[in-house]
């Protein structure tokens, strides 16, 4: 005999609107009770077993250089994990080591888990790493990354925009002698904002200049360690310079700092990202806020159309806009 949510009010003592509720995802359920309805609704066949109950964050690594235990990462578990809680699925984090040598064999049983979706937060992606996912048998979202093949839904930030927004902000400001600290591990990310940087010199009819791009680590060690290298050889410098993210800009303004340098009077700089420390930093860091936690969030909830049958069959590529914070390292010049 089908087992009926009312069946299932009598065999757990919650409502029938709560028990109808928790089974649609809505809101108003916690988490502990989704979790025991769902759980009897599986043991009693009321609920197939393939049905999906929970999300797993799969953060991929390539070599960790850039997924490190930042404030950036963290924020935007916050929000997935939020609105996993909200739409009433249970929240997983799954790591996936590329250098591991059994790495395609986690992949796959990843993949494979009755119940269960994936998002994979891809920060660390380059080009043809995203083969072991194709045609996964389960409803899949990559996060901060995407493919020109086009073939995986994706959540990510507009880089090129916003970097193009933010040397608009130091053009605007007199510079046109301009640098690029670049990040030595490139990512797509960092590459879509070089392309951005290089948009708004050309808008402006600024040559890009070779000779002003300077290579860093980064972390924020790194990039200090390697800036301070690079200054002791006493280069020709620009006026400012954009970084690919804040770690890199903070590194490289400690080392510019050691070296006598002051910025903003002598090196104006910019990053990305908007980290906590950016806004105690001395001075504090003019860079770009990206809405993390927000990005987490959507992640989850295009996961959810996939999952409840709600989405098409067309891909979707969600890019998430920053937007300028202004602190105090851009000098205006002229």
């Amino acid at each position: 005999m089908k087992v009926s949510i009312r069946d299932l009010s009598k065999m757990t003592g919650f409502s029938p609107a709560t028990i109808s509720n928790a089974l649609n995802h809505k809101k108003g359920v916690n988490r502990e009770t989704a979790e025991e309805i769902f759980r009897v609704a599986r043991e009693t066949g009321y609920l197939s077993a393939n049905a999906v109950t929970k999300i797993k964050l799969l953060l991929f690594k390539k070599n960790g250089l850039i997924i490190e235990d930042t404030p950036f990462f963290q924020s935007l578990i916050e929000g997935f994990e939020e609105e996993c809680h909200r739409l009433g699925y249970e929240m997983v984090i799954s790591r996936a080591d590329q250098r591991d040598a059994d790495y395609e064999n986690q992949v796959h049983e990843l993949l494979r888990e009755q119940g269960a979706a994936v998002v994979v937060l891809a920060t660390e992606m380059m080009d043809g790493d995203l083969e072991p996912y194709k045609n996964a048998p389960c409803p899949l979202v990559i996060l901060d990354h995407w493919t020109e093949s086009m073939e995986f839904n994706s959540v990510l930030i507009n880089n090129a925009d916003a970097a193009r927004m933010i040397t608009e902000h130091i053009l605007d400001n007199g510079h046109t002698e301009i640098g690029y600290l670049r990040g030595s591990f490139r990512i797509k990310g960092f590459r879509s904002r070089f392309v951005g940087f290089q948009t708004a010199l050309k808008k402006r009819k600024i040559p890009y200049k070779e000779e002003y791009t300077v290579t860093l680590g980064t972390s924020l060690n790194g990039a200090y360690q390697d800036m301070l290298q690079y200054l002791k050889k006493r280069p020709k410098l620009p006026t400012a310079f954009f970084a690919d993210n804040d770690m890199i800009a903070l590194g490289a303004m400690k080392a510019l700092q050691e070296m006598g340098y002051r910025v903003p009077e002598d090196i104006s700089l910019v990053g990305f990202d908007d980290l906590p420390f950016s806004a105690i930093s001395s001075p504090a860091l003019t860079t770009l806020r990206v809405p993390n936690k927000e990005m987490g969030k959507i992640a989850v909830r295009r996961l959810a159309e996939l999952i409840e049958g709600i989405a098409t069959d067309a891909i979707t590529k969600t890019q998430i806009c920053p937007f300028i914070i202004y602190r105090n390292t851009v000098k205006r010049i002229s």
